[in-house]
């Protein structure tokens, strides 16, 4: 009998040179879904996933559709090696098209060439080297609120990722985050540690992107998806594909409320938790959110066999 799971995808900061090459190996199924988003966008997303350079890669109208076909990628093997269905999807940030893609409310060609205008709308609304991020260690969420509005001093500064407990992602100005950094420090936070972004999510910055994502969104095709997907913004599964629409423009200036999501996972009757896609990250905080739950990433073979006999023992 299979054990109740769901599934949940990683956002920006997964994606490494050569990700998934263990698994494609294995199953051709990996770069067959590279080549169809690749067709979509008109970009080897595959070559540039296994090759680089890293520094393109890691451009951001780039990073989210590589993101996107691979934690798709890792969907369609896990879909091939077990008939139970997730009781509930989730994704981080970019994370959650995944997760819509994976639960059949838009196709992956769609979805694709959306994030990649995503990506593009995010870089376009903030210069470089105007914006940043920051993530905060050891601090409470409320405290972590407090030094923001301390340190904006008329910018923005705001908290943006809700990570676990004592881990909250800061973005906005990139003097603001700046401060408040120092501000953290001195109110006793364990780090403060500036992130190598491009682009300051998830913060009132993003407004400018979010306004050119709605019209892009107006003309794309969206269904009801066949398993809840949680959203960012509410914790919620959207009830129509307006619903759904105006939640993926919001997320991109309302804060992803990830340590909420796992606790309604939880509450949804999974007890196991896959983390689809390259790395681990979302496996870590899952374990410090719910400790009762148990997260299993999936990124090559092994971690596959490990995941496949957890749910179906």
């Amino acid at each position: 009998m299979t054990k109740p799971y769901a599934i949940t995808f990683p956002g920006q900061g997964s994606q490494s040179v050569g990700m998934l090459a263990e698994l494609a190996a294995a199953y051709p199924v990996v770069r067959q879904t590279f080549d169809d988003g690749s067709q979509a966008l008109g970009i080897d997303l595959w070559k540039l996933s296994q090759e680089g350079p890293k520094e393109r890669l890691n451009e951001t109208e780039n990073t989210q559709p590589a993101l996107l076909c691979a934690g798709m990628a890792v969907m369609r093997v896990i879909e091939a090696r077990t008939d139970a269905r997730a009781v509930v999807m989730a994704g981080h940030s970019l994370g959650e098209y995944t997760a819509l893609v994976a639960a059949g409310a838009v196709d992956l060609a769609d979805a694709v060439r959306l994030v990649a205008m995503r990506g593009r709308f995010m870089q376009e609304a903030v210069p470089v080297g105007t914006g940043a991020m920051a993530a905060i260690l050891g601090l409470d969420d409320d405290k972590v609120r407090e030094v923001c509005e301390k340190g904006a001093q008329g910018e923005v500064a705001s908290a943006v990722n809700f990570n676990s407990p004592g881990q909250v992602v800061v973005a906005g100005d990139a003097a603001a985050v700046a401060r408040v950094a120092e501000l953290a420090k001195a109110a006793g936070a364990k780090r403060a540690l500036m992130l190598d972004v491009s682009v300051p999510s998830h913060c009132a910055l993003m407004r400018p992107a979010a306004e050119r994502l709605s019209e892009a969104l107006q003309d794309a095709t969206f269904r009801i998806p066949a398993i809840p997907v949680l959203h960012n913004v509410d914790v919620t599964a959207a009830g129509s594909v307006e619903a759904m629409k105006q939640r993926l423009v919001e997320q991109l200036y309302s804060p992803v409320r990830w340590v909420e999501t796992v606790e309604a996972i939880g509450a949804r009757g999974a007890q196991r938790v896959i983390e689809a896609g390259p790395g681990k990250v979302l496996a870590g905080l899952i374990k410090r959110i719910d400790k009762s739950l148990e997260a299993l990433p999936v990124f090559d073979p092994a971690s596959l066999d490990i995941a496949m006999e957890s749910i179906n023992a």
